[in-house]
Order: C-alpha cells, then sequence, then structure tokens
C-alpha cells in the first residue's frame, strides 16, 4: 500500500483528535454524578449534549468578544463631560463654602479627560471609533484567509487573549494618568486587528456542526450573543464609569482572556459524530481553501456584502454612539443612558431571533432582509426596542444564516473550507459600513444629531436597495426553499 506524507499526518492528526475526545467523553461520564446531573446526561445521546455545549461555550466565547467592546461608547460622555453644567453645580455647593473661584477653576480643568476636553472632542472620540473599526475591516479580510489554514481552537484563543491585553491597556490610561492620544488609537488599532480573529471562527464551528435545515432560526437564536454582550458589556461598563471608568475596560479585558482559557481547554471545532467515524468517510487529502475571488464568484456574496455595509453602518453608529446621544439630549448621567441604550441591543435580540424564523419559514432570505430594512428607515430616530430590532435582524441574518449559506454553496462542491473565507469577506465589508458610520457621525453631529438620523436612513434605503435583484430572483422562484437566492 502506498502511503503518502500528507495521508499519514492526516491519520495521525484524526488519531489525535479521536483520543481528546475520547479524554473529554470520559471526563463527562466521571464528572456527572458529582455534580447530580448523570441522570440528565444519560437521558440523551452524546451528539446530543456535544451540540449543546458546541452552541453554548460558541455563544459565551462571541458574547465576550461584544462585551469588550461597547465600554468605549459608554466611557464617552465621561471623556467629555458637560464642563458647564458640572460648573455650575461645584459653584453652588462652593458658594455655601465661601470659595467659589477656587472650586469653578478646580471644575474647568479637571471635569474632562485631556486631550477630549477640547471643542472639537467629537472628532477625537471619533477618531477612536475609526481607528478600532478600520483595522477590524482591514484584518477581516486576511483573518477568514489565515484562519482557514490554522487550528480554530488556537487561533481563536490568541486572538482573545491579545484582545483582553489591549482592552486592558486602554483601561490602564486612566490608572497610569495617559493623556496622549496616540496611545488610546494604538491601542484601539491593535484590539480591532486581534478582534477579527473572532468572527470567522465561530460561524466556521457553528456552521460545521448544524445543518441547514433550520440555519435560521438555530442562528438567530444563537446570533444573539452579540446583543447579551453589548447589554452586559454596558452595565458592566455603567457600574464603574463615573467612580473609575479604567474598570470599565479592565474587567471586560479580564473577561474575554478568561475565555480565551476556555476556548483552549473545550472548544470542539467539528462535529463529534464525523470524529468517531474517523471524518465521516472524506478523503484523506482535504479540499484546499477557497481562494479570495473564488469566493466573490459565489452568486450572492456581493450583494449581501455589500449590503451589510450599510446595514453594519446604522448598526455600530447607535453601538457606539447612542449613550453620548441619550446623555447630551436628555441630560442624563453615564450610567443612565448607558443603561437606557441597551433597549436598542433587547430589541436586536428579538429581532435577529424573528429574521431567523420568518426566514426558514418563508425560505426567502433577502426578502426578509429587505421587507426589515423597509420598516426600520422611520424608526431611527425613535422607538429604541423596534428599532433594535429592525435594525439588527437583517444584520444578524446575514453574518450567521446567510454566510453559513453562502460558505456551503453547492458550486463549492462540498468543499467546506471556503466558510471562513466567505463570512470574512461578507463581515469584512459590512465592518468597512461599521467604521465609516462612527466617523460620520462624529462628524455630523457637531451640526446637529438630525443630521446623523438623516444619514442613518439614507444607509437603510440604501442596504434594501442592494438586494432588490435577490428579492426579484426569491419571489419569481416557484421553489420554496431555504435558500433559494444563494443556490
Amino acid at each position: 500500500m502506498h502511503l503518502t506524507v500528507s495521508s499519514i499526518q492526516s491519520s495521525a492528526k484524526k488519531k489525535k483528535e479521536k483520543s481528546f475526545y475520547y479524554f473529554l467523553q470520559c471526563c463527562i461520564s466521571s464528572l456527572a454524578p458529582y455534580i447530580g446531573v448523570y441522570c440528565v446526561l444519560t437521558s440523551f445521546s452524546y451528539d446530543t449534549i456535544f451540540y449543546s455545549l458546541t452552541f453554548a461555550l460558541t455563544f459565551l466565547l462571541y458574547t465576550s468578544f461584544h462585551l469588550s467592546r461597547k465600554p468605549i461608547s459608554i466611557v464617552k460622555s465621561e471623556l467629555h463631560k458637560n464642563c458647564s453644567s458640572v460648573s455650575e453645580l461645584a459653584t453652588a455647593a462652593a458658594s455655601s463654602s465661601q470659595q467659589p473661584s477656587r472650586a469653578s477653576l478646580h471644575t474647568d480643568m479637571d471635569c474632562s479627560w485631556k486631550p477630549f476636553d477640547k471643542s472639537n472632542y467629537k472628532q477625537l472620540l471619533g477618531a477612536m471609533d475609526y481607528s478600532f473599526l478600520c483595522a477590524y475591516a482591514v484584518g477581516m479580510y486576511l483573518s477568514g484567509i489565515i484562519g482557514e489554514r490554522l487550528p480554530i481552537r488556537l487561533y481563536l484563543t490568541v486572538g482573545m487573549l491579545t484582545s483582553g491585553l489591549f482592552t486592558c491597556l486602554f483601561g490602564l490610561g486612566y490608572i497610569y494618568n495617559i493623556h496622549s492620544l496616540g496611545f488610546y488609537i494604538f491601542v484601539q488599532v491593535a484590539n480591532g486587528l486581534v478582534q477579527t480573529t473572532g468572527w470567522p471562527s465561530v460561524v466556521t464551528c457553528i456552521g460545521n456542526w448544524f445543518g441547514k435545515g433550520r440555519r435560521g432560526l438555530i442562528m438567530g437564536l444563537w446570533n444573539s450573543h452579540t446583543s447579551v454582550g453589548n447589554i452586559l458589556g454596558s452595565l458592566i461598563a455603567g457600574y464603574w464609569v463615573s467612580s473609575n471608568w479604567g474598570l470599565s475596560f479592565i474587567v471586560p479585558g479580564l473577561i474575554i482572556a478568561v475565555m480565551g482559557i476556555v476556548c483552549f481547554l473545550f472548544l470542539i471545532e467539528r462535529e463529534y459524530s464525523l470524529l468517531m467515524t474517523g471524518g465521516g468517510g472524506r478523503s484523506e487529502s482535504e479540499p484546499s481553501a477557497i481562494s479570495f475571488m473564488g469566493a466573490l464568484r459565489i452568486p450572492g456574496v456581493i450583494e449581501f456584502s455589500l449590503c451589510l455595509l450599510f446595514a453594519k453602518l446604522v448598526s455600530y453608529t447607535f453601538l457606539f454612539w447612542l449613550p453620548l446621544y441619550i446623555t447630551k439630549a436628555a441630560h442624563l448621567d453615564a450610567k443612565k443612558a448607558g443603561d437606557l441604550s441597551t433597549l436598542f441591543d433587547v430589541g436586536g435580540i428579538v429581532g435577529g431571533i424573528l429574521a431567523g424564523v420568518i426566514s426558514d419559514k418563508l425560505g426567502k432570505r433577502a426578502t426578509t432582509c429587505a421587507v426589515m430594512l423597509l420598516l426600520a428607515a422611520p424608526t431611527v430616530s425613535c422607538m429604541l426596542l423596534v428599532c433594535g430590532g429592525l435594525v439588527n435582524g437583517p444584520y444578524a441574518l446575514i453574518t450567521t444564516a446567510v454566510s453559513a449559506d453562502l460558505g456551503t454553496h453547492k458550486s463549492l462542491k462540498g468543499n467546506a473550507r471556503a466558510l471562513s473565507t466567505v463570512t470574512a469577506i461578507i463581515d469584512g465589508t459590512g465592518s468597512v459600513g461599521a467604521a465609516v458610520g462612527p466617523l460620520l457621525a462624529g462628524l455630523l453631529s457637531a451640526g446637529g444629531w438630525d443630521q446623523v438620523f438623516y444619514m442613518l436612513m439614507t444607509a437603510d434605503f440604501l442596504a434594501l436597495l442592494l438586494l432588490l435583484r435577490l428579492v426579484t430572483k426569491e419571489l419569481t422562484s416557484r421553489k420554496p426553499r431555504p435558500i433559494s437566492t444563494v443556490e
């Protein structure tokens, strides 16, 4: 028998994977009686247990990614406070103690964090958002290609540990009294690059485990990790924002680092049953990873990518600027504004699930996105809960179920290694919009918040227009299949 070097290496790799998962299986069996769930575990097959474990673990992993991104939007109102109102309160308090001038001077000097104490603070804050999101967008195109060639578990672990490091570094700027804009920009750029390891990895992992049958519902539920992470990030950052905003970054940074260790210990990259049967009948030589141009030629990739660019522009503008807008418009403190902004993310959870359920039922992904985008436009400037659902519904559907559908398109002839690259292209293009949106918001808000909302409405309609060809194709097709536009 002729054995190639690659076949020997592949066989050794599978044996190693088998031994690891047999060990994990034994651990679960031995620990179950001690944690009081033995009867529950034994009532299900090991496949069910491992499916649930993968779903829950990838959910928590990406929750920690968004949890670590949210603090900057909460801390913005603390980096630049309304110094005039703070000064008036301090002057009134000082008047009662017969020391008005000294107290007023102290407040004017210290109420904001340099260099964000200047009149152009919105542009500076927008530049910080842009530096993170621009690095994220550029890095995302490379991340999917790199991720297909490395073990997902190791790639994701390194990304989470380094992301935790840079998130903590931002918070240390408060503790060590750092006032250099260059320092904060550098941390944001570095963090944006390493955070690109997350999305292609978790989508590839979940796509390897769950088939197309009810993918919209499953991934709609799973994608709520985005909103859950935003909510938790808002609450954690808001707890310390007024007393020590450095901890608003350090605590989320430690959380994502700890989750990186959990990822290394427990993440299962491929379906358990395939591993136990020696790879599910695959040939010894695995298919090569798809090229960037090859992924672009898959029908639907370009349209959904450009649609996501504008949909994500709207979503991330809310993510980074909503708490500051609430602070200025409603005159609330940073903690209350952060808590109120979570209504947008609560709506996003419901919207993502509804988009998945409806698209599974109708078999029309593009049409579902288009209808929600059409309804979203009038709600952009009001109704946070409804707006969150209608804006994040299409965003969630495109980045999860649609990406997974396109990454396993029939033209790929079973090459599942394309999933990471397709996911990275779609989310990378969307991240360009995510970078531009907050930057435009920082520039336009100087002339009034109404201009920001007009920009968001325009982006919403452009996202809708880019889906018209696919919507027409779905509505004229007589095949009621869940992925009719992408086959």
